[in-house]
């Protein structure tokens, strides 16, 4: 599987910005749909947003529409999540995950299946 590394997470008020990044550590394919997931403190993980080969397509959870923007650049295999209006309830690690097949639809269904390949996450605290 892919390796992925994400980075740019941090401590911030509510109100504040964050632009989160994922690199993959070898070479991947440009048709590999890309997504963020988040995982708040005791609760499961949960699907954020995801990008189509090209970025033509998106998709996000109702939660974040409006505040959150996902985007790749396929040259340096890397995928962002930028996050303004940040809310308290945004608290998690965020994790970055990628799969050669699925839709930017059926990529969010991907949490507790074995699809796919994972980041190890990255730390969002947002304060009130």
């Amino acid at each position: 599987q892919v390796q992925l590394v994400e980075s740019g997470g941090g401590l911030v008020q509510a109100g504040d910005s964050l632009r989160l990044s994922c690199t993959a550590s070898k070479h991947t394919d440009n048709t590999y749909t890309m997504a963020w997931f988040r995982q708040p403190p005791g609760k499961e993980r949960e699907f954020v947003a995801a990008i189509n080969w090209n970025g033509i397509s998106t998709y996000y959870v109702d939660s974040v529409k409006g505040r959150f923007t996902i985007s790749r650049d396929n040259a340096k295999n890397t995928v962002y999540l930028q996050m303004n209006s940040l809310k308290p309830d945004d608290t998690a690690i965020y994790y970055c995950a990628t799969d050669p097949q699925l839709s930017v639809i059926t990529i969010a269904k991907m949490v507790g299946t074995t699809r796919g390949s994972w980041g190890q996450g990255t730390q969002v605290t947002v304060s009130s």
